[in-house]
């Protein structure tokens, strides 16, 4: 099983990123999945979750209208667009693989890929 991240780089306030996070080894079309991020000194905190068709979505109140989760299962991959970036938003972000087809339970991960990082300069 392997997550793959990407997409992180340094970008400006008010810039845009998307970051794509790439399952291989099984599929997890069945699953929901879904972003956190850890910014320095701080704990990892929930970012946004998407179901396993992609007909549902939760995003953190942080990032509510600024940042999209969405899914490919056909590419296997999760997807995260984030626009007017903040300097508050630079933080390694990490894609997750929640233990059930909903994220009604954020804490129940089954699997974490390994992060990308994102950088907002003032």
């Amino acid at each position: 099983v392997q997550l793959q991240a990407s997409g992180g780089g340094l970008v400006q306030a008010g810039g845009s990123l998307r970051l794509s996070c790439a399952a291989s080894g099984r599929t997890f079309s069945r699953y929901a999945m879904g972003w956190f991020r850890q910014a320095p000194g701080k704990e990892r905190e929930f970012v946004a979750a998407v179901s396993w068709s992609g007909g549902s979505t939760y995003h953190a109140d942080s990032v509510k209208g600024r940042f999209t989760i969405s899914r490919d299962n056909a590419k296997n991959t999760l997807y995260l667009q984030m626009n007017s970036l903040k300097p508050e938003d630079t933080a390694i972000y990490y894609c997750a693989i929640f233990t059930a087809p909903d994220y009604s339970d954020l804490t129940a991960v089954y699997y974490w890929g390994q992060g990308t990082l994102v950088t907002v300069s003032s």
